[in-house]
C-alpha cells in the first residue's frame, strides 16, 4: 500500500467494542461507574435540595456570585480560545475532511440537520431572552455607557445616546448568543463526531480523549469525563426547563388567568417531561426529528409575523448596527481585564458563558450524533457562523420591537416589567402593543412547550447514550429514567431557590467542564493533523 492510500483510511486507533464493559441488570444495559455515581449522586441532589430548601437558597446564591466574580476570566479565556480555533479549522486545510470518511453521505437533508440543532442548542433561551435581554442591555448598556431609559421621559429616538445604547444592546446579545458560545458546541460536537464516524471508537465524551490518554480512556479516567457529563447534560438542562416552566406560567397566567405559583409550574415540568417520554422512546427519527421541524416552522412564522406588523426597517437597522457593533468590539467583550461595569460582565457574560460550556457535552454530543457525513468546514460554518446571524435577527426582531414602542410611543409596558426583573411577561407585553395579540402569545406558548420537550428528549436521548456505553440502542427504560431525573432536577432547584439556585448549579458545574472542554479541542486537533494528507 502507498503513502496516499495509507493516508486516506482511518487510522484504526483501538479494537475496544462499544458496550463491552457493559454492565446487564434487571433490563438495564449500562456503563456500570457512570451510571451509578452519576444516577445516585443526582438522587442524593435532589433529595438534600428538597429537604433543606432554605438552606440550598442561601447556598446557591453564594455560589453563584463567587464563581461570577472570581472565574469570570476562565469562561472568557476558554471560549475565546475555542472561537479562535474554530475560525482556524474553517480556512485550514483540515476543513475538507468529511466525518465518516471520504464517501460518507449526510444521514438528514441541511434544512433538517439545521432544525434540529437549533432545536437542541438554542432552545427556550431564545423565546425567554428574546426580548428581555436587549432591552436590559438597553437599560444598562456595558461598557458605562451613557444611560438614557427614563420611565418618566422616554428619549427621542434621534437622541446619539440612546441610538449607541440601542446599538450597543444588540452588539451585546450577539456576544453573548454568538461566537463564543456555539464555538463550544462545535468543538465538542466535532470532536465526538471524528471520533466516532473516522475512528470507529463509542459516541461517548472519552472518546475524544483517546490521542491523549490511550487505553486510559476506559478506565476511571474515562469514566470521570462522562460523569462529568451527565453532571453538566443535566444542570444544564435545569435553568432552561425552569426558565420554559416559569414563561409558560406567565403566559397562562396572561391569558386565561391561572395563577403563576410554584405548584403551578411543578405541574407544568411533570406533564413536559412526560410529553418527552414519549418523543425519545420513538427515537431520534420519530419524535425529535419531527419536533425539531415542527418548531422552526412556528419560530419562522412566529418572528416573520413581527416582521410584518412592526417597525420592520428598524428592525433590519438593529440588526445590521449590532453585527457592526459586535464585529468592532468583540475583543473589548472578551477582555475582563480593568472592567468597571461589573453587573454587565459578572451578571451577564460570566453567566452566559459558563451556561454554553456547561451545555456543551449535551448539544456538543447530539450534534455529533446527526452529523455525519458533513465536511468540517461545512460543520463549523453552520455549527458556529450560521447560528450568530440567525439568533441575532430573531433577537432584533423580538427586542428591537420592544425598544421601537418605547422610543417611539412613548409605550413602557416592556421596560418595567424588564426593570422589575420579571423577564418571563416581557414578550407578552411587547405582543401588547401589536395586532393578534391574543393569538400570538397562545403561539408563543406553544412554541415555549415544544421548545420544552425537545430540550428534553434530545437531552434524556444524550445521558443515556454516555451511561451506556455509547450504545445508541440501550433498553427504554433507561431513557424513561434519565428524562425523570431531569425532571426531577429542574423541579428540586426550582423550589430550593429558584433562577438563582439553577444558575448557581450551571456555573459550578460548568467551571471544571471547562478544562475538558479545552482537551477535547487539543485532542481532535492532534487527530485532525493526522489524516490532513488525504485531503490534499
Amino acid at each position: 500500500m502507498n503513502e496516499n492510500e495509507m493516508a486516506s483510511k482511518p487510522e484504526e486507533t483501538t479494537d475496544y467494542q462499544v458496550g463491552q464493559d457493559n454492565l446487564q441488570i434487571f433490563g438495564l444495559d449500562i456503563n456500570a461507574p457512570v451510571f451509578l455515581t452519576s444516577s445516585i449522586s443526582i438522587a442524593v441532589f435532589v433529595l438534600a435540595t428538597l429537604l433543606f430548601q432554605e438552606k440550598a437558597d442561601v447556598v446557591f446564591e453564594n455560589i453563584r456570585v463567587w464563581i461570577t466574580t472570581r472565574l469570570d476570566w476562565l469562561f472568557m479565556i476558554t471560549c475565546s480560545l475555542l472561537v479562535l480555533f474554530c475560525l482556524y479549522l474553517t480556512v485550514s486545510p483540515l476543513g475538507k475532511i468529511r466525518l465518516g470518511g471520504r464517501d460518507a453521505k449526510p444521514d438528514y437533508s441541511t434544512i433538517t440537520w439545521i432544525a434540529m440543532l437549533f432545536s437542541a442548542g438554542l432552545a427556550i433561551g431564545l423565546v425567554y431572552f428574546g426580548v428581555a435581554e436587549p432591552v436590559e442591555h438597553f437599560q444598562n448598556p456595558p461598557f458605562n455607557m451613557t444611560k438614557v431609559y427614563d420611565v418618566e421621559t422616554p428619549p427621542d429616538i434621534a437622541n446619539p445616546d440612546a441610538r449607541a445604547a440601542r446599538t450597543m444592546s444588540f452588539a451585546s446579545v450577539a456576544f453573548h448568543w454568538g461566537l463564543h458560545g456555539w464555538a463550544v458546541y462545535a468543538v465538542v460536537g466535532l470532536a465526538i463526531a471524528y471520533f466516532t464516524y473516522n475512528r470507529g471508537l463509542p459516541l461517548a465524551l472519552r472518546s475524544a480523549f483517546y490521542p491523549l490518554l490511550g487505553d486510559r480512556v476506559w478506565g476511571w479516567s474515562g469514566h470521570l469525563i462522562d460523569t462529568l457529563a451527565v453532571f453538566a447534560t443535566l444542570f444544564g438542562l435545569a435553568p432552561s426547563l425552569g426558565l420554559g416552566a416559569e414563561q409558560v406560567t406567565a403566559g397562562l397566567n396572561y391569558l386565561f388567568g391561572i395563577p403563576a405559583t410554584d405548584a403551578v409550574k411543578v405541574t407544568l415540568i411533570a406533564l413536559i417531561t412526560a410529553a418527552a417520554m414519549a418523543s425519545v422512546l420513538s427515537g431520534i427519527d420519530v419524535g425529535i426529528k419531527r419536533l425539531s421541524q415542527i418548531n422552526i416552522g412556528i419560530t419562522s412564522a412566529l418572528f416573520l409575523f413581527v416582521v410584518c406588523v412592526g417597525p420592520t426597517a428598524a428592525i433590519f437597522n438593529d440588526f445590521i448596527r449590532g453585527l457592526g457593533a459586535y464585529a468592532a468590539n468583540i475583543v473589548p467583550f472578551s477582555n475582563w481585564v480593568g472592567r468597571t461595569d461589573s453587573y454587565f460582565i459578572h451578571d451577564w457574560s460570566a453567566f452566559h458563558l459558563a451556561w454554553w460550556i456547561l451545555w456543551g457535552p449535551f448539544v456538543g454530543m447530539f450534534i455529533a450524533r446527526i452529523s455525519k457525513g458533513r465536511t468540517v468546514r461545512q460543520f463549523i460554518f453552520c455549527v458556529l457562523i450560521l447560528p450568530l446571524l440567525i439568533t441575532l435577527l430573531c433577537m432584533s426582531i423580538f427586542g428591537g420591537t420592544a425598544i421601537h414602542q418605547y422610543l417611539t410611543e412613548g409605550y413602557t409596558g416592556v421596560m418595567e416589567q424588564v426593570e422589575a426583573g420579571s423577564y418571563e411577561i416581557a414578550l407578552f407585553k411587547m405582543f401588547e402593543r401589536l395586532p393578534l395579540t391574543q393569538i400570538a402569545s397562545f403561539v408563543s406558548i406553544v412554541l415555549l412547550a415544544i421548545f420544552f420537550v425537545t430540550s428534553s428528549d434530545s437531552g434524556s436521548l444524550v445521558v443515556d447514550t454516555i451511561t451506556a456505553g455509547g450504545k445508541l440502542d440501550a433498553p427504554a427504560a433507561q431513557r424513561v429514567f434519565w428524562c425523570s431525573a431531569e425532571g426531577l432536577v429542574a423541579i428540586a432547584l426550582l423550589l430550593g431557590g429558584g433562577l438563582k439556585a439553577m444558575q448557581a448549579a450551571a456555573l459550578a458545574i460548568g467551571f471544571p467542564f471547562a478544562f475538558v472542554i479545552v482537551g477535547m479541542g487539543v485532542s481532535v486537533w492532534m487527530a485532525l493533523r493526522k489524516d490532513r494528507a488525504a485531503y490534499r
